[in-house]
């Protein structure tokens, strides 16, 4: 796969601060530049190595290897940037380490790997020998600080583009200006959204097409919501016309306007294959005022956020 021949941007102000503003400020332009559908053949191959080695580093302090591991999901181009952003950042003993634990992590069986990524504390010798490397993390850390190495090594890149803000967006949008499947990456993203979206997520949005409003956001979950008098777990969203409810009954679900609990939509779902993801979902247009079976509305209770 190609890689970017352009240049690492950072913003200006960034370079006048410590090095952990620096190193923030990559990762933010990074991300900005993500957002946008920038990929690897967009984005400084540097760029890219200082926002891993940072994420790497994250996880490392946050939960050990086992979460990186986590995190990462598919690591082998991950993998590859941490390495070579260690090694060219300096952190020569921290690239050493991260290949040792790569190779031991590597080396579990299935069995022990689901042990050291739940943290189990019965662990095989296996395990136990990446607990140790992690320990070793933190000790190095303090003798080599990648933070520090990744500043340095950020500011000194060649070519680099110090720009302020504005600069930054208009050499955002000059780069994606050179992409030729721009419409390819849009629906790939949009699809892709689609298949991480959390089930309730996808019966929510579809209420809200079925309705005819525009979904603004979903705030939290109820549990203690009373439909037909049972208490039912309900989910709260807003949408340009207010604040509703989504709540799920046998294999329907309903967006409910909870000051008068009138049911504005309805659609109806079934869990498709186990082999597959997602919902298979029909839509019901309801008429309110046809509605016989009226939700409770809301009695004023908490609201508890469901996790």
């Amino acid at each position: 796969m190609s890689t970017s021949q352009h240049p690492v941007v950072l913003p200006a102000e960034a370079l006048k601060g410590g090095d952990e503003a620096v190193v923030d400020a990559n990762v933010d332009v990074v991300n900005a530049m993500y957002e946008e559908l920038l990929d690897e053949r967009e984005i400084a191959q540097n760029a890219l190595r200082g926002y891993y080695v940072d994420f790497y580093l994250t996880q490392m302090l946050d939960g050990g290897f086992a979460q990186y591991v986590f995190t990462s999901g598919e690591r082998e181009g991950i993998d590859g940037l941490v390495r070579d952003g260690l090694r060219e950042m300096g952190a020569t003993e921290h690239a050493t380490l991260f290949d040792e634990l790569a190779s031991a992590f590597k080396g579990l069986s299935e069995e022990d790997a689901e042990a050291y990524l739940d943290g189990d504390d019965d662990a095989s010798p296996a395990v136990a020998r990446l607990e140790e490397l992690d320990e070793r993390f933190e000790a190095l850390q303090d003798e080599q600080d990648i933070v520090a190495l990744n500043a340095a090594w950020l500011r000194g890149q060649e070519g680099l583009l110090a720009l302020d803000e504005d600069g930054i967006e208009d050499e955002i949008a000059r780069r994606v200006g050179l992409i030729g499947n721009l419409e390819e990456r849009r629906a790939a993203a949009e699809e892709q959204d689609l298949a991480d979206m959390p089930d309730f997520e996808l019966v929510i949005r579809e209420l809200c097409d079925v309705a005819g409003h525009d979904l603004t956001a979903i705030t939290m979950g109820d549990p203690n919501y009373l439909h037909h008098g049972v208490k039912t777990l309900a989910w709260r969203f807003t949408t340009d016309q207010g604040e509703y409810l989504m709540v799920e009954e046998d294999d329907e679900a309903y967006m409910i306007d909870p000051e008068d609990g009138k049911i504005l939509a309805a659609v109806e779902f079934e869990e498709i294959d186990e082999d597959e993801d997602g919902w298979d979902l029909e839509d019901e247009s309801v008429d309110a005022e046809d509605e016989t079976r009226p939700a409770d509305p809301q009695n004023g209770h908490e609201v508890q956020t469901a996790h």
